[in-house]
Formats: structure tokens, C-alpha cells, sequence
């Protein structure tokens, strides 16, 4: 289960580039009951996504040339400058060398062998998100990729993950664990095969929310629009793909109850 007793490989932080930071504030506050902070005058207009104080995620002006609005996950590293060269050498690529965040952390923006892009993130004073697995809260990432074993192979030189396969309508999905504690208990994402050739192999960030059909629905409402349609995932929850209005992928869960 996604927390945040970070370890090498776990999702520490997720952060999205936008083109109206302003906008996706306001979008993301009515859909999910965001509140926006900035990060001071020094961050270059990036700030947090809190709720009740507490930071679940965080927003940007992006900054790359040609870059679309997008989500990023971060993986937790001890050492960001190692985990950047483990991904070239793993045939991946570089966005961002690492380098510091003042004194948060370091970071580097990389992309796997098939152009996902994320990043990782290696802790200073800021160990990463203060929720998660709540309501409105990041609860599960999801990478969408052609070839899901080279792509597992990459990353597990990266961070050691495990997986366990299950079998899904219409394809084989991997359950993806930390290398650390119990598999089960350290899972926190999955890998499935990209359903059209023609998609870009990206990572897709799940929030947990009460009613996925009513999520939905404010998206479009505020904006947005409905990728895939609210449906039942059995054991798993009801589940929705979604866009914001500048774009920017995500999906959202009704999880199941917990025994």
C-alpha cells in the first residue's frame, strides 16, 4: 500500500507541469478540494496542493521547451546522481541532471528506455508527500507501456521493485512492491500493456476518491473530460480516467473496503 514511510523505489512525491498554474489550481481545488500554497518567490511560481495543511501534491509552471502538461511521479533514492547514471547505462534518458532543490532535496527528471517520463527524488529536509492513501490523495501510479518486462527489467535495476503478475480482462497486469517489507504490503502500483500502439508509454497517478462517477462529472464540469468512463474493477474498486483541462492525465479510484 502507497504511505509515506518512503524506501528506495517507493513514490515520494508527485508534482504537474502546467501552462496556467492559476487555472490548474482552480481546477484542481473544485474537483478534488485542493489548496494551493506557493513555494515562495524564490521556487519560480511552484507551490504545493494541501489539504488540511498537509501537502498530497505539488504544481508548476512547466519548463522544459515543447513539454505538455503532464503529471510526474518521483521514486525515492538515496542518491539521485547514482540513480541517474544506473538509467543511462539502463539505456534511459536524462531531462534534468540532478541537482539540488535548495535545501528540500536533489531531483533528477529521467525517462525509461520507451520515453515514460519521472523522476527521482533523493531526501533533504523534505522526505516527500505528508498524505497519502486518504481521500483525495495519491493512492496508486500506473505505468502504460509497450513492453511491460523490459520496462520492469529498467526499473528494477534502478530501485530492486518486485512484481507479481494477475490476470485481468484482456490482458496480464503486474502489482508492483518495493524491494523492501512484506510484497503485499509494499506494493504500490502496477505496469499493464499499452491497449493501442499508438499511445505514448507514460505513468498515470490514481487519487482516491468517494464516488468516482461524481468526480467525473465535476471534471467536466470545471473543465475537463472523461478519458474512460467510471466502470468496476472486481477486488479492486470503480475506477475513471480523466483529463484536466490543459490536458493533463489522471485517474481516480473508489477502492474497494478493506477487510
Amino acid at each position: 500500500m502507497l504511505g509515506t514511510r518512503f524506501t528506495t523505489g517507493s513514490p515520494t512525491w508527485i508534482d504537474l507541469g502546467a501552462p496556467d498554474t492559476a487555472a490548474a489550481a482552480a481546477f484542481y481545488g473544485a474537483v478534488l478540494g485542493w489548496e494551493f500554497r506557493s513555494a515562495g518567490p524564490e521556487a519560480g511560481g511552484y507551490g504545493f496542493f494541501q489539504q488540511d495543511g498537509r501537502t498530497v501534491a505539488a504544481l508548476g509552471p512547466l519548463t522544459e521547451e515543447g513539454a505538455e502538461s503532464a503529471w510526474t511521479v518521483y521514486f525515492g533514492t538515496p542518491d539521485a546522481d547514482a540513480t541517474q547514471r544506473a538509467a543511462e547505462s539502463a539505456g534511459g534518458g536524462v531531462r534534468l541532471p540532478a541537482s539540488d532543490v535548495m535545501e528540500a532535496g536533489r531531483m533528477a527528471a529521467l525517462t525509461d528506455p520507451a520515453g515514460a517520463r519521472f523522476a527521482v527524488w533523493q531526501p533533504g529536509t523534505t522526505r516527500g508527500l505528508d498524505r497519502t492513501s486518504e481521500t483525495n490523495t495519491l493512492v496508486w501510479v500506473e505505468l502504460h507501456t509497450g513492453d511491460p518486462e523490459a520496462a520492469l527489467g529498467f526499473y528494477r535495476t534502478l530501485f530492486g521493485w518486485r512484481w507479481a503478475e494477475m490476470t485481468v480482462p484482456g490482458m496480464t497486469y503486474r502489482v508492483v512492491s518495493t524491494a523492501e517489507g512484506d510484497q503485499q504490503d509494499a506494493s504500490f502500483g502496477g505496469v499493464a500493456e499499452l491497449q493501442d500502439a499508438a499511445e505514448p508509454a507514460r505513468w498515470v497517478p490514481y487519487f482516491a476518491v468517494v464516488d468516482a462517477d461524481a468526480t467525473a462529472r465535476s471534471v467536466q464540469g470545471n473543465g475537463g473530460s472523461v478519458l474512460m468512463p467510471a466502470a468496476d474493477v472486481p477486488d479492486v474498486g470503480r475506477i475513471a480516467w480523466l483529463a484536466d483541462p490543459s490536458g493533463a492525465t489522471f485517474a481516480v479510484l473508489k477502492p474497494v473496503p478493506m477487510d
